[in-house]
């Protein structure tokens, strides 16, 4: 797979292809300095992760995230940054960011979390997950049936759809669209959200 890091300290973004691309399946295929750059960049060579700070001069990486995700509805951008306040992660998340994770994720970790993007599934770092929980949500996964509430909870699990359907003995098809309908009656936009969704509502009935 193919990365383009976006982090405007230069040792940041050395340091990461570094060690990103001792994963023999990696290929750092481009460094920015800037949302700005990001852009250009993927004009040029459009790459299938982008790794995005947040706070950068010129153009942020929520900004950069909107205009890229306008541009390529499909390309996967992971928020990667020291910042785990609630405001950042909500504005990354209604962007369009597709995974959520701090520089302080071993790099083990953030390479598993890549792929885990790349096969449909939802990346929220623990601690970032945390920080969006509210103790107050009005569930709609009540109004679900079973086979969706346990679609949701899989998806929530970070599972992929074929990791899904292997779970749950569906085909892949039956999982794409059942995951449909749920984002539908739950207003939701993507997977993402579905698990922030699920999440705070079993931490709520924990409390």
């Amino acid at each position: 797979m193919r990365i383009l890091i976006v982090d405007d300290d230069p040792l940041v973004r050395q340091s990461l292809k570094l060690l990103l691309e001792k994963e023999s399946d990696i290929e750092v295929n481009g460094l920015a300095a800037d949302g700005l750059e990001a852009i250009e960049q993927c004009d040029t060579d459009l790459p299938d992760v982008v790794l995005m700070d947040i706070r950068m001069p010129n153009m942020d990486g929520i900004e950069s995230t909107k205009q890229l995700k306008s541009k390529w509805p499909k390309l996967l951008i992971m928020m990667l940054t020291t910042f785990k306040d609630e405001q950042n992660i909500r504005l990354a998340l209604q962007a369009g960011a597709a995974g959520y994770l701090l520089k302080s994720t071993p790099i083990e970790n953030m390479a598993q979390q890549i792929r885990a993007l790349m096969t449909g599934g939802s990346v929220l770092d623990a601690d970032v997950l945390k920080q969006i929980m509210e103790p107050e949500v009005n569930s709609k996964l009540d109004d679900l049936t079973d086979r969706e509430n346990d679609i949701a909870a899989a998806i929530a699990q970070g599972l992929s759809n074929k990791e899904v359907a292997d779970q749950l003995f569906l085909s892949v098809g039956t999982v794409r669209n059942t995951l449909s309908v749920i984002l539908d009656k739950l207003e939701l936009r993507d997977r993402t959200q579905l698990a922030i969704y699920y999440w705070k509502r079993d931490n709520k009935a924990k409390d």
